[in-house]
């Protein structure tokens, strides 16, 4: 799949934009286990035209990061515009508009989400960022506002009329938020449209390498885009694009998704400090799937998600290890003596 004449490869994995959770550190790891590109969080046009220094810090990218594309959201095109032109001054290798958030301080006030009741400022705003900047322009976006208003087949195709190099598609619409399933019958409908000549990449409950496998096949997307799939899991780009290459893949061991979650926290801290360094790396530590099926594991989760400090951080971390190794062994051999 290449958007513009940025070569991403075959069925490529991408890791989704994602508020408080697509930091740097995050998004090097994640390329480092296989996302093809990743995606900074998303960046207010408004507060970034005003210069408030949290959110220009946002546009901080790595080159071992690349491709890296920074995400924008605005409800106006001037806006949009300056800050296109502000976000193309710092070198991402695309720029994405982000027309999906559903949460109600950002779809309320018309942005995000917000602009599929609104496609004409919505396309106004695409065509104006489109001409604003010379790097390639993509768009993400969901099925609709709402279930009676499912108007993703009519609205890609006038997306890309704007000029924009690629489209991504969650697979819900702004009032299903986060519940319910994705529905992926409308992003393959779309992709098999012989109107577009973009591609289409497919976003929404993606977890196991067999359904990433499954959604190229099914739907004939070009790219698959994982988002909390991700949360405490970044080896997850590593398998499934290795299963999707290979069409099996070797989980890292217990020592080393441990050693990537210790990377965070450390990274995290270093780049923050130590309170607020393990304050935002808390939702990694709640998601993580290291955890799942320990027994009696609950107060030792709490404890977890309650330390203040590395050194208690790391220690709690320590004894989790140790007992996920030994449930490992135990599982192991009853699976072998089954």
């Amino acid at each position: 799949m290449k958007i513009a004449n940025i070569d991403l490869g075959e069925k490529p994995v991408l890791l989704a934009p994602m508020e408080d959770v697509t930091d740097p550190s995050f998004r090097l790891i994640c390329r480092e286990q296989g996302a093809a590109m990743v995606y900074t969080e998303f960046v207010s046009a408004e507060a970034l035209v005003r210069d408030i220094a949290s959110t220009t810090r946002k546009l901080t990218i790595d080159d071992a990061e690349r491709p890296v594309a920074i995400q924008i959201y605005g409800r106006d095109a001037d806006s949009m515009v300056e800050a296109a032109r502000r976000v193309e001054e710092a070198k991402p290798d695309i720029i994405d508009i982000n027309f999906g958030c559903p949460v109600k301080k950002v779809a309320g006030k018309g942005a995000g989400a917000g602009m599929l009741r609104d496609i004409p400022k919505m396309l106004e705003i695409t065509r104006a960022v489109v001409d604003a900047v010379k790097i390639p322009v993509t768009v993400k976006t969901r099925l609709g506002w709402d279930c009676e208003n499912k108007i993703i087949t009519d609205l890609g195709p006038m997306l890309q009329d704007c000029g924009i190099a690629a489209l991504t598609i969650h697979g819900r619409t702004r009032s299903q938020m986060y519940n319910g399933e994705a529905d992926w019958t409308l992003i393959g409908e779309l992709k098999n449209d012989p109107r577009m000549k973009i591609p289409v990449i497919g976003n929404g409950d993606i977890t196991t390498p067999e359904q990433a496998a499954a959604a190229f096949e099914r739907f004939g997307v070009d790219g698959v885009m994982i988002g909390r799939a991700s949360f405490g899991a970044p080896w997850i780009f590593h398998d499934v694009t290795q299963y999707i290459r290979e069409g099996h893949w070797t989980p890292l061991s217990i020592d080393q998704k441990f050693g990537l979650l210790l990377r965070q926290i450390h990274e995290s801290i270093g780049r923050i400090d130590e309170y607020r360094g393990i304050l935002h790396i808390r939702r990694h530590i709640a998601a993580t799937p290291l955890f799942k099926g320990i027994p009696n594991f609950r107060e030792h989760r709490i404890k977890l998600l309650r330390a203040e400090t590395l050194s208690e951080l790391s220690a709690l971390l320590e004894e989790a290890r140790a007992r996920v190794a030994e449930h490992d062994l135990y599982r192991t051999k009853s699976e072998n003596e089954r």
